[in-house]
C-alpha cells in the first residue's frame, strides 16, 4: 500500500504529477455554490488543491471559506494567486488532524484520494466537524478504476451503505454536470450530519 502521506502529495505536485486538477472550480460545486444564500456561512474544503473552489467561492462573496491540504506546494501557489484570501483560513495540516466546526464542507474527490481502508475514519471525522444539520456536498469518483489509486473510486451501492450509516443521504446519484471529460464516471453528493 502507497503510503499517501504529506511526502507523497508534495512529490506529485513538484513533478506536476496532478492529473486531477481541472484548472478551474468544478462545475457541479460551482452551481451548489450559486444555490446558497447565506454568504456567511462557513465552508471546508479538504484536500483542496490548487484552490479553484475556494477561489470561486470566495469572488462569489463567501467569506467564512477555509482550504486545506496537506501539502504546502498548492496552498502556497494559492496564496501568492490570491493575496487578498485570509491567510488564517489557509490550513496546511493532516484533514484528519483538523478541528473545527463548519455548515458546509464541499467535497472534490478528496474522498477518492485517500486510501478505501480510511472510510470509516473519513465519515466519523467528517460527523465531528460539521454543525448539527451541515452539509457534505460534493463530488466523488462512482466507477472502479482498473489501476490502484489514487484515485480511488467505487459503487454508488456501496457509498449507500458506508454513508447511511452516518448522515442523512439527500442526493447519491450520478452527477449530470461533470466536466465532458469526467461525464458518466461522478457521482454527485448531498449529505446532512444529524
Amino acid at each position: 500500500m502507497i503510503n499517501l502521506n504529506e511526502n507523497y502529495w508534495t512529490d506529485r505536485y513538484r513533478n506536476g504529477y496532478t492529473g486531477w486538477d481541472i484548472g478551474h472550480a468544478s462545475p457541479p460545486l460551482k452551481q451548489y455554490l450559486d444555490q446558497i444564500g447565506d454568504r456567511n456561512c462557513s465552508i471546508l474544503i479538504p484536500g483542496a488543491g490548487n484552490g479553484y473552489e475556494a477561489a470561486e467561492g470566495f469572488h462569489m462573496g463567501f467569506s467564512n471559506i477555509h482550504l486545506l491540504d496537506i501539502s504546502r506546494i498548492p496552498l502556497q501557489r494559492f496564496s501568492e494567486k490570491f493575496p487578498d484570501f485570509p491567510q488564517e483560513q489557509i490550513y496546511h495540516e493532516d484533514f484528519f488532524q483538523h478541528q473545527g466546526k463548519y455548515d458546509l464542507i464541499l467535497e472534490q474527490t478528496f474522498f477518492c484520494a485517500l486510501d478505501p481502508s480510511v472510510r470509516v475514519e473519513y465519515c466519523e471525522k467528517m460527523k465531528e466537524l460539521l454543525k448539527p444539520n451541515g452539509k457534505l456536498v460534493g463530488v466523488l469518483f462512482g466507477i472502479e478504476f482498473e489501476r490502484s489509486g489514487p484515485p480511488f473510486g467505487g459503487k454508488i451501492a456501496d457509498y449507500q451503505v458506508l454513508f447511511e450509516q452516518y448522515f442523512e443521504i439527500k442526493k447519491l446519484e450520478p452527477c449530470y454536470n461533470s466536466i465532458p471529460p469526467r461525464m458518466g464516471s461522478e457521482v454527485f453528493i448531498h449529505l446532512v450530519n444529524q
